[in-house]
């Protein structure tokens, strides 16, 4: 089975802000049908564009989020983010609170998170993380 990819939203941001760099050549090698992301990435993105107020950006990430499959946080994410918090809590490591769904998320589909957050997510057991920035 091909690998697949779950982009972080600083990953996403960076594609919205340069749609022809490196992370939308990155894409281009892995194969758009191997990329995806998370209900919670693309929530962050649209509040961050709300916030924002400038119809450019929300025009734009639109036009990303409509080529990218978003997936809905589904059964066994739950699970995964029950055990993900007990165990990062208590180690005294935990992560922010939509970066452990995001985790438990990709956890549970068995994709690989595509973050620049990678510090943040290396502290996840068995979750692939790579940065393509």
């Amino acid at each position: 089975m091909k690998a697949r990819f779950l982009l972080d939203t600083n990953i996403l941001s960076d594609l919205v802000r340069h749609p022809q760099g490196k992370i939308a050549q990155r894409i281009a090698q892995e194969g758009e049908k191997s990329i995806c992301t998370s209900i919670i990435v693309s929530s962050e993105l649209r509040f961050g564009a709300q916030k924002s107020g400038s119809r450019r950006l929300a025009d734009q990430l639109e036009i990303i989020l409509s080529a990218i499959d978003t997936l809905p946080l589904e059964v066994p994410a739950d699970r995964q983010y029950a055990r993900l918090r007990r165990y990062l809590e208590k180690r005294g490591t935990p992560i922010g609170p939509n970066d452990m769904l995001i985790a438990a998320h990709a956890l549970a589909l068995d994709c690989t998170v595509i973050t620049a957050n990678d510090r943040e997510f290396s502290r996840v057991p068995g979750l692939k993380v790579e940065n393509w920035l």
